[in-house]
């Protein structure tokens, strides 16, 4: 969705910025986002405050309470689909393949 919605919008995105901030996001606020998500996944110790307030000050208030918003939907599809066992089809896997390798995903499947 996310790579559809930035071509819709004429963004040039690489998905690889989503495992590394050193690559430019090419998204408005696109690091601020990034930066809530990480401290929301317990990913960075960056104090939760500081993460909204950055959005706030790149974004706009809304801003915040929709990437809030976005990111607990995706929190609770992902533990729904866990908690239930729900496979990922190896259609999915083939077609998005590309994503899995630009986010390096294969590596944390393999262990």
């Amino acid at each position: 969705m996310l790579r559809e919605s930035a071509i819709s919008f004429g963004y040039d995105l690489d998905l690889a910025t989503v495992g590394d901030p050193a690559i430019p996001t090419a998204i408005p606020g696109g690091n601020a986002l990034l930066d809530l998500v990480d401290v929301a996944l317990g990913k960075s110790d960056k104090p939760l405050l500081d993460a909204q307030q950055a959005i706030i000050n790149t974004l706009g208030p809304e801003a915040l309470v929709d990437a809030a918003a976005v990111l607990g939907n995706f929190e609770m599809m992902n533990r729904v689909a866990e908690g239930t066992g729900i496979p990922i089809p190896q259609q999915s896997i083939d077609r998005e393949s590309e994503i899995v390798a630009a986010l390096g995903l294969l590596d944390l499947i393999k262990g």
